[in-house]
């Protein structure tokens, strides 16, 4: 499947990657038929996550 993955500051890349699998009794498998983004999703781009420790 494809995925939006981040790479790193500024490289934000859409790659292919494995399905998921279920691997709990309580796991579920959607299919995503459209996404959107927020502003805040775009400080990824400068490298920049405020809840991410150092």
């Amino acid at each position: 499947m494809k995925a939006l993955t981040w790479h790193g500051k500024g490289d934000i890349r859409c790659d292919q990657v494995a399905d998921p699998a279920i691997e709990d009794d309580r796991d579920v498998i959607i299919k995503v038929t459209c996404c959107a983004i927020c502003g805040s999703d775009l400080h990824l781009m400068n490298g920049y996550m405020p809840t991410m420790e150092s």
